[in-house]
Protein backbone atom coordinates (compact mmCIF):
# COMPACT_ATOMS: atom_id res chain seq x y z
CA UNK A 1 0.00 0.00 0.00
CA UNK A 2 1.22 3.78 -0.36
CA UNK A 3 1.46 5.89 2.49
CA UNK A 4 -1.29 7.62 2.39
CA UNK A 5 -3.44 4.65 2.40
CA UNK A 6 -1.31 3.18 5.55
CA UNK A 7 -2.21 6.39 7.06
CA UNK A 8 -5.54 6.17 6.39
CA UNK A 9 -5.54 3.13 7.69
CA UNK A 10 -3.79 4.17 11.25
CA UNK A 11 -5.83 7.20 11.41
CA UNK A 12 -9.00 4.80 11.16
CA UNK A 13 -6.92 2.38 13.96
CA UNK A 14 -6.21 5.41 15.99
CA UNK A 15 -9.73 6.33 16.20
CA UNK A 16 -11.00 2.82 16.67
CA UNK A 17 -9.45 2.15 19.85
CA UNK A 18 -10.13 5.56 21.43
CA UNK A 19 -13.14 5.82 20.49
CA UNK A 20 -13.30 2.19 22.58
CA UNK A 21 -11.35 3.30 25.70
CA UNK A 22 -13.98 6.84 25.62
CA UNK A 23 -10.83 9.19 24.50
CA UNK A 24 -10.60 12.53 22.06
CA UNK A 25 -8.67 10.71 19.20
CA UNK A 26 -7.23 14.12 18.33
CA UNK A 27 -5.44 14.23 21.88
CA UNK A 28 -3.06 11.16 20.60
CA UNK A 29 -0.02 12.88 18.48
CA UNK A 30 1.97 10.43 15.39
CA UNK A 31 5.21 10.56 15.41
CA UNK A 32 6.75 8.90 12.57
CA UNK A 33 9.75 7.59 12.79
CA UNK A 34 11.81 7.39 9.62
CA UNK A 35 14.77 5.66 10.26
CA UNK A 36 16.66 4.53 7.20
CA UNK A 37 13.23 6.01 5.22
CA UNK A 38 14.53 8.17 2.25
CA UNK A 39 13.94 11.80 2.39
CA UNK A 40 11.10 11.88 -0.36
CA UNK A 41 8.93 9.03 1.48
CA UNK A 42 9.10 11.16 4.12
CA UNK A 43 8.33 14.28 2.28
CA UNK A 44 5.45 12.12 1.15
CA UNK A 45 4.27 11.25 4.39
CA UNK A 46 3.71 15.22 5.46
CA UNK A 47 1.75 15.99 2.51
CA UNK A 48 -0.83 13.02 3.83
CA UNK A 49 -0.73 14.91 6.86
CA UNK A 50 2.02 13.96 9.46
CA UNK A 51 3.23 16.94 11.58
CA UNK A 52 6.27 15.17 13.79
CA UNK A 53 9.46 13.70 12.07
CA UNK A 54 10.58 11.16 14.68
CA UNK A 55 15.14 9.97 14.26
CA UNK A 56 16.74 7.55 16.21
CA UNK A 57 20.19 8.74 15.16
CA UNK A 58 21.65 12.51 15.26
CA UNK A 59 23.50 11.93 12.21
CA UNK A 60 20.87 10.90 9.83
CA UNK A 61 18.36 13.15 11.18
CA UNK A 62 20.88 16.00 10.14
CA UNK A 63 20.85 15.21 6.62
CA UNK A 64 16.77 14.90 6.35
CA UNK A 65 16.35 18.31 8.31
CA UNK A 66 19.04 19.75 5.88
CA UNK A 67 16.04 19.20 3.47
CA UNK A 68 12.99 19.67 4.95
CA UNK A 69 13.77 21.31 7.87
CA UNK A 70 10.78 23.27 9.08
CA UNK A 71 8.25 21.21 7.49
CA UNK A 72 8.00 19.06 9.96
CA UNK A 73 8.70 19.40 13.83
CA UNK A 74 11.69 17.12 14.35
CA UNK A 75 11.67 14.80 17.78
CA UNK A 76 14.61 12.72 19.38
CA UNK A 77 13.38 9.15 19.91
CA UNK A 78 16.24 7.08 20.10
CA UNK A 79 19.02 6.94 22.53
CA UNK A 80 20.79 10.06 22.62
CA UNK A 81 25.23 10.06 23.13
CA UNK A 82 26.04 12.75 25.02
CA UNK A 83 28.77 13.67 22.30
CA UNK A 84 25.64 14.21 19.63
CA UNK A 85 23.76 17.00 22.18
CA UNK A 86 24.73 20.30 20.53
CA UNK A 87 23.65 18.71 16.91
CA UNK A 88 20.79 17.42 18.36
CA UNK A 89 19.80 20.79 19.89
CA UNK A 90 19.88 22.44 16.20
CA UNK A 91 17.52 19.98 15.08
CA UNK A 92 15.01 18.62 17.68
CA UNK A 93 12.00 20.72 19.52
CA UNK A 94 11.40 17.27 21.71
CA UNK A 95 13.97 14.71 23.33
CA UNK A 96 12.28 11.77 23.94
CA UNK A 97 15.37 9.77 25.55
CA UNK A 98 16.20 11.89 28.89
CA UNK A 99 17.69 8.93 30.57
CA UNK A 100 20.53 9.46 32.61
CA UNK A 101 21.93 12.65 34.77
CA UNK A 102 24.95 12.76 32.87
CA UNK A 103 23.07 13.59 29.61
CA UNK A 104 21.07 15.80 31.43
CA UNK A 105 24.38 18.02 32.57
CA UNK A 106 25.06 17.82 28.72
CA UNK A 107 22.04 19.64 27.69
CA UNK A 108 21.83 21.77 30.05
CA UNK A 109 25.04 23.17 29.69
CA UNK A 110 24.91 22.87 25.41
CA UNK A 111 21.80 24.52 25.41
CA UNK A 112 21.05 28.30 24.76
CA UNK A 113 16.93 27.59 25.36
CA UNK A 114 14.85 25.61 27.31
CA UNK A 115 14.62 22.06 25.82
CA UNK A 116 11.38 19.70 26.06
CA UNK A 117 12.29 16.71 27.40
CA UNK A 118 10.07 13.48 28.34
CA UNK A 119 12.67 11.02 30.83
CA UNK A 120 12.66 7.32 29.27
CA UNK A 121 11.68 5.07 32.06
CA UNK A 122 12.51 1.26 31.28
CA UNK A 123 9.17 -0.27 32.70
CA UNK A 124 10.18 -3.78 31.23
CA UNK A 125 13.15 -3.96 32.96
CA UNK A 126 14.76 -5.49 29.96
CA UNK A 127 18.95 -5.22 29.98
CA UNK A 128 19.25 -4.10 26.50
CA UNK A 129 17.16 -1.28 26.51
CA UNK A 130 17.74 2.04 28.24
CA UNK A 131 16.26 4.42 30.38
CA UNK A 132 15.66 4.92 33.99
CA UNK A 133 14.72 2.40 36.02
CA UNK A 134 11.03 2.68 37.74
CA UNK A 135 12.02 2.61 41.66
CA UNK A 136 14.64 5.42 40.52
CA UNK A 137 12.23 7.67 38.70
CA UNK A 138 11.28 9.70 41.51
CA UNK A 139 14.75 11.08 42.70
CA UNK A 140 15.77 11.16 39.18
CA UNK A 141 12.91 13.77 38.82
CA UNK A 142 13.87 15.72 41.76
CA UNK A 143 17.79 15.65 41.12
CA UNK A 144 17.19 17.71 37.67
CA UNK A 145 14.30 20.22 39.22
CA UNK A 146 17.66 22.72 39.42
CA UNK A 147 18.37 22.80 35.92
CA UNK A 148 17.10 26.03 34.22
CA UNK A 149 17.14 24.87 30.95
CA UNK A 150 15.05 21.15 31.00
CA UNK A 151 11.48 21.09 31.20
CA UNK A 152 10.51 17.64 31.99
CA UNK A 153 6.90 17.46 29.47
CA UNK A 154 6.22 13.74 30.48
CA UNK A 155 7.51 10.07 30.37
CA UNK A 156 8.16 7.59 27.50
CA UNK A 157 8.43 3.33 27.63
CA UNK A 158 9.45 1.46 25.43
CA UNK A 159 7.47 -1.88 25.78
CA UNK A 160 8.54 -5.44 25.92
CA UNK A 161 10.26 -7.10 22.45
CA UNK A 162 8.21 -6.33 19.48
CA UNK A 163 5.42 -9.24 19.21
CA UNK A 164 2.05 -8.61 19.63
CA UNK A 165 1.65 -11.94 21.72
CA UNK A 166 3.29 -9.95 24.41
CA UNK A 167 0.43 -7.66 25.01
CA UNK A 168 -0.59 -8.36 28.48
CA UNK A 169 3.22 -7.62 29.33
CA UNK A 170 2.75 -4.20 26.87
CA UNK A 171 0.19 -3.31 28.90
CA UNK A 172 1.13 -3.37 32.14
CA UNK A 173 3.82 -1.67 31.06
CA UNK A 174 2.15 1.22 29.69
CA UNK A 175 0.15 1.30 32.69
CA UNK A 176 2.84 1.58 35.21
CA UNK A 177 4.20 4.65 32.95
CA UNK A 178 0.68 5.92 33.52
CA UNK A 179 0.60 5.10 37.00
CA UNK A 180 4.43 7.06 37.70
CA UNK A 181 3.36 9.93 36.05
CA UNK A 182 0.60 10.46 37.75
CA UNK A 183 2.49 9.88 40.96
CA UNK A 184 5.10 12.37 40.03
CA UNK A 185 2.66 14.88 39.03
CA UNK A 186 0.81 14.78 42.51
CA UNK A 187 3.74 14.63 44.47
CA UNK A 188 5.31 17.48 42.72
CA UNK A 189 2.15 19.18 41.40
CA UNK A 190 3.20 19.33 38.16
CA UNK A 191 1.42 18.56 34.57
CA UNK A 192 3.16 16.01 32.85
CA UNK A 193 0.91 15.97 29.67
CA UNK A 194 3.27 13.39 27.20
CA UNK A 195 2.82 10.02 27.75
CA UNK A 196 5.18 8.30 24.66
CA UNK A 197 4.16 5.40 24.28
CA UNK A 198 3.36 2.62 22.11
CA UNK A 199 4.76 1.52 18.76
CA UNK A 200 3.34 -0.17 15.49
CA UNK A 201 2.94 -3.28 17.42
CA UNK A 202 1.47 -2.54 20.51
CA UNK A 203 0.07 1.54 19.73
CA UNK A 204 -3.47 -0.01 20.13
CA UNK A 205 -3.08 -0.86 23.92
CA UNK A 206 -0.62 1.88 24.79
CA UNK A 207 -3.68 3.93 23.42
CA UNK A 208 -6.10 2.27 25.98
CA UNK A 209 -3.44 2.29 28.79
CA UNK A 210 -3.18 6.85 28.13
CA UNK A 211 -0.69 7.14 25.30
CA UNK A 212 -0.84 10.52 24.00
CA UNK A 213 2.11 9.95 21.58
CA UNK A 214 2.85 6.98 19.54
CA UNK A 215 5.97 6.17 17.44
CA UNK A 216 4.75 4.58 14.39
CA UNK A 217 7.55 3.54 11.33
CA UNK A 218 6.12 0.60 9.74
CA UNK A 219 2.70 1.33 10.31
CA UNK A 220 2.99 4.21 8.20
CA UNK A 221 6.18 3.61 6.00
CA UNK A 222 6.53 0.10 5.31
CA UNK A 223 8.58 -2.54 6.72
CA UNK A 224 12.23 -1.74 6.85
CA UNK A 225 14.72 -2.72 3.66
Amino acid sequence: MSIAENYNKLSERIKKTADAAGRDPGTIEVVAVSKTVPVERIAEALDCGIKIIGENRVQEAKRKYAVLGAKAEWHMVGHLQTNKVKDALTIFSLIHSLDSPHLAQVIEKSADRTVDCLIEVNTSGETTKYGVKPNELISFFESIQDLKKINVRGLMTIGPGWAIEDAENSRSCFRMLRELRNTIGEMHHRDLPILSMGMTSDFEIAIAEGSTMIRVGTALFGPRV
